[in-house]
C-alpha cells in the first residue's frame, strides 16, 4: 500500500509569502494500491499560526473559505490525527509519496518550525519523477497533465489537497509502469 499525500499551503502572488514561509492550510491524505484503488481516505485543514488570515490569492486559487481556516485546528494536533491515519494500513513496505518534493519539502518545514515530530515516518517518493521516468517523456509534467496523458478524467477540485491526492493515487498504475500512456511518449 502507498500513502498518497497532497498539501495546500498559504500562498500570495505578489511575493509576500516567500516558499519557506508557506505554512500548510490542508492535508489530503489517502492510502491506495499499487493499481490505484483507494481504501481510505484523510483530510483536513490546518490553522496557520503565522499568517492566520489567508490572502485573496489563496482563497480564489483554493476555493478554500478563510472560516473553514478561523476553525481548524493548528499542525501540531492536525499532524496526530495523520499519524493515526497513516497507522491504519502502515506495513513494513510501505511508503508515501506525492507529485513532486513539494509536500515533502513542506512537511519538513512545518514539522521544524512547530517543533513536531514526522506524522508520516516513512520514505518518500516523487510519483511525479516516477511517471515521467515510467512513461519515458522525458520531462516531469503536472499532475492534470498527467491525468490527461494517462487519459483519465480530473476529479473534483484541483488545488483541493484530497481532491488532488486521488487524482494522483488514480496515476499510480502509470507511474509504477503497470500501464503505459495511450499514444506512448510521442504525445509528448
Amino acid at each position: 500500500m502507498i500513502l498518497i499525500v497532497d498539501l495546500e499551503a498559504t500562498c500570495a502572488d505578489d511575493g509576500s509569502i516567500p516558499p519557506e514561509s508557506m505554512e500548510i492550510i490542508e492535508i489530503g491524505a489517502c492510502w491506495a494500491t499499487c493499481d490505484g484503488v483507494v481504501v481510505d481516505r484523510f483530510q483536513a485543514f490546518v490553522r496557520p499560526l503565522v499568517r492566520p488570515t489567508l490572502t485573496k490569492f489563496c482563497v480564489d486559487l483554493l476555493g478554500i473559505e478563510q472560516s473553514s481556516i478561523d476553525q481548524a485546528e493548528p499542525f501540531s494536533t492536525v499532524a496526530l490525527d495523520l499519524q493515526r491515519f497513516v497507522l491504519r494500513h502502515r506495513t513494513p513496505t510501505s511508503y508515501w509519496g506525492s507529485w513532486g518534493a513539494y509536500d515533502r519539502k513542506q512537511i519538513e518545514r512545518e514539522c521544524q518550525r512547530q517543533a513536531v515530530p514526522d506524522p508520516i515516518g516513512m520514505d518518500h517518493q516523487n510519483i511525479k519523477r516516477l511517471f515521467a521516468k515510467a512513461q519515458r517523456i522525458g520531462k516531469e509534467v503536472g499532475m492534470v497533465k498527467g491525468c490527461e496523458l494517462a487519459g483519465l478524467a480530473l476529479e473534483g477540485a484541483h488545488h483541493r489537497a484530497l481532491d488532488d491526492a486521488l487524482n494522483i493515487a488514480k496515476l499510480l498504475p502509470w507511474a509504477l509502469g503497470q500501464r503505459n500512456i495511450p499514444g506512448g511518449a510521442a504525445r509528448m
